[in-house]
């Protein structure tokens, strides 16, 4: 699979959580869904900056530099919202307005990837690349998904 439909899948998945959050009253289903986003999203982010955003480097223009550059910050933001969720009652309204902002920030970087990161990657890496990255990506992926079972 290319890089960019691991990516895909992996939006498609956390963005689908993000509205059963929104569809769930019980506050400890709450918890047990906010736990498998921040998991998807540590994976996510663990081989998009260890794999993906290396080989959109390889692209070596000043548009591809500042996306990668954008997409760290992004993922720093995301990362400290993620630290303060398990500090707030799933019951709290604190509780529903972090996850408002994280689905948000989510939404935007994926969305940002998906028009504008991933399209340059097709046309300047090509399909063999994505390929090549892709397959590390999902071993990457594997094995983390072992570690936490």
């Amino acid at each position: 699979m290319k890089a960019t439909d691991l990516l895909k899948k992996q939006h498609k998945s956390v963005k689908a959580l993000f509205k059963k959050v929104d569809k769930t009253e019980d506050g400890r289903h709450r918890r047990q869904l906010m736990d498998q986003i921040a998991n998807e999203l540590k994976i996510h982010t663990k081989i998009e900056e260890e794999i993906f955003y290396p080989a959109v480097r390889e692209i070596g223009t000043e548009k591809a530099e500042e996306m990668i550059d954008e997409a760290f910050e992004e993922h720093h933001v995301v990362d400290l919202v993620l630290a303060e969720l398990p500090t707030v009652d799933p019951e709290d309204e604190r509780f529903a307005a972090k996850m408002t902002v994280l689905s948000e920030l989510v939404e935007h970087h994926a969305d940002e990837e998906e028009e504008e990161m991933f399209p340059m990657c097709e046309k300047k890496l090509g399909r063999a690349r994505l390929e090549e990255v892709g397959q590390q990506m999902q071993r990457m992926v594997e094995a983390s998904q072992r570690r936490a079972a």
